[in-house]
């Protein structure tokens, strides 16, 4: 019946959304996996695959530069909430850093001693092996996806979740890393559940923040680069208060 071929298309077109969603969902567990279990050193070298990966299948789904956050029109205003996030982000660390009860949120083991390995930290790793892989992920490929079919309250609330799973894995040595988070949750199985609980509810909310940014600036570069003020700036702070003790 021709009344029935816009309902065949719209089911069509639901179907390869939803393939290209389970697809890179797909992509980004392996990566996940690889990168805190099985391959931690190969970390920058997997994340640039996967994130290859993620915008070949954006591509074979019909995504656009547009979809991605990454037309030329929204450049310079993704530029602004990026330079805009690294202020905000610089002044509250400042605050934090500087009253002794808070200052121990930045004792965290994984971060380096000298200031050249920390920018070495927040350039590298930092950049191409979280925020590239991640934005374009969760705030590129998945929400240019569920965008398109469902609007993006739908796509905001979808990425955000997935993206507070994805933290799991990264969660499970947090306690044993950073010592503001090991006193406050303590030793055992239980308190390490309750860090992981903890940081998967955080980074749902952070997701939440980040498909916000995304969906006002039009432009993946803003999420990215609150994305990296916050953990790019972390290691430099913690580089720089570390090193002010010791002298």
């Amino acid at each position: 019946m021709p009344g029935d071929l816009p309902k065949r298309a719209d089911f069509c077109a639901q179907t390869g959304v939803m393939s290209g969603v389970g697809a890179s969902v797909a992509v980004l567990a392996a990566a996940n996996v690889l990168n805190n279990r099985l391959l931690p050193r190969a970390y920058v070298p997997t994340s640039v695959a996967a994130t290859g990966v993620l915008l070949a299948l954006a591509r074979r789904h019909g995504l656009t530069l547009e979809d991605l956050g990454l037309d030329r029109p929204t450049r310079g205003r993704g530029l602004l909430w990026a330079a805009g996030s690294v202020a905000t982000v610089s002044a509250v660390y400042s605050a934090v850093a500087a009253v002794p009860a808070t200052r121990t949120a930045f004792v965290d083991q994984r971060a380096r001693k000298s200031l050249g390995g920390a920018a070495y930290q927040a350039l590298v790793p930092v950049l191409f092996g979280t925020v590239l892989l991640e934005e374009v992920g969760f705030r590129g490929v998945l929400w240019g996806l569920l965008n398109r079919r469902q609007g993006p309250g739908v796509a905001t609330a979808v990425t955000s979740v997935l993206f507070g799973l994805w933290h799991i894995l990264p969660s499970r040595d947090m306690g044993r890393h950073n010592r503001a988070v090991g006193r406050a949750f303590g030793p055992g199985a239980g308190s390490q559940r309750a860090v992981t609980a903890s940081a998967v509810v955080a980074t749902t909310v952070a997701g939440a923040v980040f498909g916000e940014l995304r969906r006002r600036s039009g432009s993946l570069i803003a999420p990215a680069g609150l994305h990296w003020a916050t953990n790019g700036l972390g290691y430099l702070f913690t580089s720089a208060l570390r090193r002010r003790t010791v002298v």
